[in-house]
């Protein structure tokens, strides 16, 4: 079996970049042959200073390791990204003093989406990700592309079952807004003030019939034009950006 098989890959070199100056545990980095100026240089110089071993492919064999078939001439190989628990998220809030800003992703499935959304997610500040562990894309090689480093400083959460943690988490006071085009008030008009979770459905279908239900409240992003809707990542972005607005951002 090959390695990059038993490993989580980074591809793109803003995404190893951001690895490497996070501190995440990088095994191997692979190179375009004959690569070496500006970022690319930057990266094999913190590299060699960590004493992380590296090796340099050809075009054909760089293209046939990469998931993402935009490896910018760069691919790390980490251990398996470790998510957290949604406990680990509230304490971070804690730590920061601060009312806790969620993300719920109800059963997101492009991985582009969930990229955007965690380096939207990063800074706006949000204090961590929910996902279910079943019928949604989790932290792959596209999606740390996407992210450009930020699923290295925003922590994701899986869970079994959404429902039940929504109600968990509602018991501790953090109040849910569902992304619908149903819903009775504007996201101008909503007050994200204190501990909440934004819930952002499906690409095609929105939200579930069960995550609706615990939403305490459903809320629309008003359309003008002829489309009625806006793609996922773009939907959170307005969401959590209208958020920090109002958390002294």
């Amino acid at each position: 079996m090959n390695e990059t098989t038993l490993k989580t890959q980074i591809e793109g070199r803003n995404p190893v970049l951001e690895a490497l100056k996070s501190g995440k545990t990088i095994d191997k980095i692979y190179f375009l042959k004959g690569e070496s100026q500006g970022s690319v240089l930057k990266i094999k110089n913190m590299a060699h200073k960590l004493k992380i071993p590296s090796v340099e492919l050809d075009r054909k064999k760089m293209d046939e390791i990469s998931q993402s078939r935009a490896h910018q001439g760069v691919i790390a190989l980490i251990p398996p990204v470790d998510y957290v628990s949604v406990e680990d998220i509230l304490a971070r809030a804690a730590e920061k003093g601060e009312p806790p800003f969620l993300v719920v992703l109800d059963e997101l499935e492009d991985p582009h989406n969930l990229g955007s959304i965690l380096r939207t997610a990063n800074g706006a500040g949000v204090h961590g990700i929910i996902i279910p562990k079943h019928r949604s894309t989790g932290i792959t090689a596209a999606v740390a592309k996407t992210a450009a480093g930020a699923c290295f400083y925003t922590p994701v959460a899986r869970v079994t079952n959404l429902v039940r943690t929504m109600q968990d988490l509602k018991q501790k006071g953090i109040w849910f807004y569902g992304a619908d085009m149903d819903g009775t008030q504007t996201v101008f008009q909503t007050d994200f003030t204190g501990a909440l979770g934004i819930v952002i459905g499906n690409e095609g279908r929105g939200i579930s019939r069960l995550v609706k239900q615990e939403c305490d409240f459903l809320v629309q992003i008003p359309m003008r034009g002829e489309i009625d809707s806006l793609n996922a990542a773009v939907s959170a972005a307005l969401f959590m950006y209208q958020a920090a607005s109002q958390r002294d951002f």
